[in-house]
């Protein structure tokens, strides 16, 4: 028994570097397609999709980080809506991803 306890120790460690809940390792891209699916271009403005929503806050003066986009996804306030249940942790790296490159080079993903 220890040795499948080490196993599944090793594959839970495993698991939890590859990146996989890691916000920053999300596909910029992926990010560009879901923030025009969900309607994130209706609410902020943001030079890297164009978007030029008042509603919230702007992504460009408030430059979030990808750690900040996915806590505000899961934890919203105001206005925004709770997207916890609504988009995988993949889709939320990816939109954290498309975020933060848009943020750093101030220009457009494509």
């Amino acid at each position: 028994m220890p040795i499948v306890a080490a196993a599944v120790l090793l594959a839970a460690v495993l698991a939890s570097c590859s990146g996989a809940n890691d916000p920053s390792k999300g596909d910029p891209i992926a990010g560009k397609q879901l923030f025009a699916s969900k309607g994130c271009s209706g609410c902020h403005t943001f030079k890297a999709a164009g978007s030029s929503g008042t509603t919230g806050p702007d992504l460009d003066v408030a430059s979030p980080s990808p750690a900040k986009v996915v806590n505000q996804l899961d934890n919203p306030g105001g206005l925004m809506p709770s997207f916890a249940g609504k988009l995988s942790d993949a889709e939320k790296a990816d939109l954290a991803a498309f975020v933060g490159a848009g943020n750093a080079s101030g220009k457009a993903v494509t």
